[in-house]
């Protein structure tokens, strides 16, 4: 984490997210008991206006930004995304903002299948009819977890009817998310991750990590630039 004498718009967004969960939650009629985390939506919306605001510091124009739009799939005809960049009719980037607070051993299999999903569908969309024109499409996943003793606590060995890779034995639930995210990106399924954790302490102040080195702000900032002006030079 930063200095606290310098600003650090990734701890005010982080901070944003637990206000806003917070607030959400405490709307709904059972306050999330029955899974209103997920249900309560728009508590990352401080990450998303974050990432926006890094591809504007990075050239692209405010008008550039989309949210929520949706992108043409293979598998299925569209797919309502985050927020995209756009310019001068390329897809700059579009990305997914994912969290997960508690309940991570009932949830980890399917948000790996959602990320999956979402960066398969674009990535074939592309290489089987070019539904995003000369220059491919550039996916970022960005993924938000509470950090807890169940996150942390080492996982037990685990079997399947075939081994199971060697790797993940042994792993924590945060160990199997940084993994996720290593493995997406390594194939090519997104080429942009940041992985955030974040956890309050008993005085409600609020902390946050990246414990994933190729998917820390740092680093994503660095491929957003990159991308930003490998684009501007194709374009103009």
């Amino acid at each position: 984490m930063s200095d606290d004498t310098i600003p650090d718009p990734t701890s005010d967004a982080v901070s944003l997210f637990w206000d806003k969960r917070t607030a959400q939650l405490a709307a709904l009629p059972d306050r999330g008991a029955a899974g209103g985390g997920a249900r309560a939506g728009k508590h990352m919306n401080g990450i998303r206006e974050l990432v926006a605001s890094i591809f504007v510091e990075a050239g692209m124009p405010e008008e550039a930004i989309v949210r929520e739009p949706y992108l043409p799939g293979y598998y299925r005809a569209r797919k309502n995304w985050d927020l995209a960049v756009r310019y001068r009719g390329a897809l700059v980037a579009a990305f997914e903002f994912k969290s997960q607070v508690g309940s991570v051993g009932k949830n980890i299999s399917n948000r790996l299948e959602e990320a999956l999903g979402a960066g398969t569908d674009a990535k074939e969309a592309q290489r089987k009819f070019e539904a995003f024109g000369d220059i491919p499409p550039w996916l970022g996943y960005v993924f938000v977890l509470e950090e807890s003793s169940e996150t942390e606590k080492a996982g037990r060995h685990m079997s399947a009817l075939f081994p199971v890779d060697p790797a993940f034995h042994g792993m924590s639930y945060s160990q199997r998310y940084q993994e996720m995210i290593r493995r997406l990106m390594s194939d090519n399924v997104y080429q942009l991750g940041w992985f955030i954790t974040t956890w309050i302490d008993d005085h409600g102040a609020v902390y946050y990590d990246e414990p994933l080195a190729t998917a820390t702000g740092k680093a994503f900032r660095a491929a957003v630039q990159g991308r930003v002006d490998y684009v501007r030079q194709v374009l103009g």
